[in-house]
């Protein structure tokens, strides 16, 4: 996915004085902090629905020989049932470099290709990564959300910034929230017995309360099915792709 294409991508968050900027400056990092920080502004913190009947999950993984070839894969289960009802993959080049807190400049372009594949939209969506839980308070989870108007919420198996307030205790459905600069940011949140906890935070439209609900009721394993579903599928699709 070219380099045109992907700023127009994101062009509604620019400020209007960095629009005339030419192509070698759209890669500055301090053009996208502020990408980032208008996107924070838009987030919606709340519950914007009163039925779940879906819920989605985007993962995305690359060849290990060729790391721009990369592949996205979503996967949409009802509920509470968590069945799988559709699930699509697509294939493309991302040749945005990976840079820790700005992965949706790296991501998104493909994510946002495979949604628009699918013709069932899901009530939530979960994304692989961080929402709010940012330094600018907006990772690519609430990026994603921002750009399509659709429910997401941020999923991570590692913790980007914040302390727990209190003691996560060892049980399957403990969690402490996370604060940052006196700010609760998103929450760990333990999945299973006795195993490493996961990080949820708000994407958009959806309050961390209903998120963390969500993600531990259709969590059987460590990651909720959505999202182990589609890294399995992509773990496949790699495999086979290097054999």
């Amino acid at each position: 996915m070219n380099l045109t294409f992907y700023f127009l991508l994101f062009e509604d968050l620019i400020p209007i004085k960095f629009r005339d900027m030419t192509p070698y400056l759209k890669m500055d990092l301090k053009i996208l902090e502020k990408i980032q920080t208008e996107c924070s502004k838009k987030v919606i913190k709340r519950d914007t629905f009163t039925k779940v009947s879906t819920i989605g999950g985007i993962d995305v993984t690359y060849e290990k020989e060729n790391p721009i070839k990369a592949w996205a894969c979503i996967v949409i289960i009802n509920f509470p049932g968590l069945e799988i009802l559709y699930k699509e993959v697509v294939e493309d080049i991302v040749n945005f470099p990976y840079i820790p807190t700005f992965l949706a400049f790296r991501e998104l372009p493909i994510m946002i290709k495979v949604y628009n594949k699918i013709k069932l939209k899901p009530d939530i969506l979960f994304i692989d990564g961080q929402g709010i839980s940012h330094p600018r308070g907006c990772g690519i989870a609430t990026h994603f959300g921002i750009i399509t108007n659709t429910v997401t919420v941020g999923v991570a198996k590692k913790k980007l910034l914040g302390d727990c307030n209190t003691y996560l205790g060892e049980k399957r459905g403990s969690f402490c929230y996370l604060v940052y600069n006196k700010k609760i940011i998103g929450a760990a949140l333990r999945t299973k017995d006795n195993t490493k906890p996961i990080f949820i935070s708000i994407g958009h439209k959806i309050s961390l309360k209903t998120a963390i609900k969500f993600v531990l009721e259709t969590s059987i394993y460590r990651f909720p099915e959505p999202l182990r579903i589609a890294h399995n599928f992509l773990q496949k699709i790699r495999k086979t792709d290097i054999n």
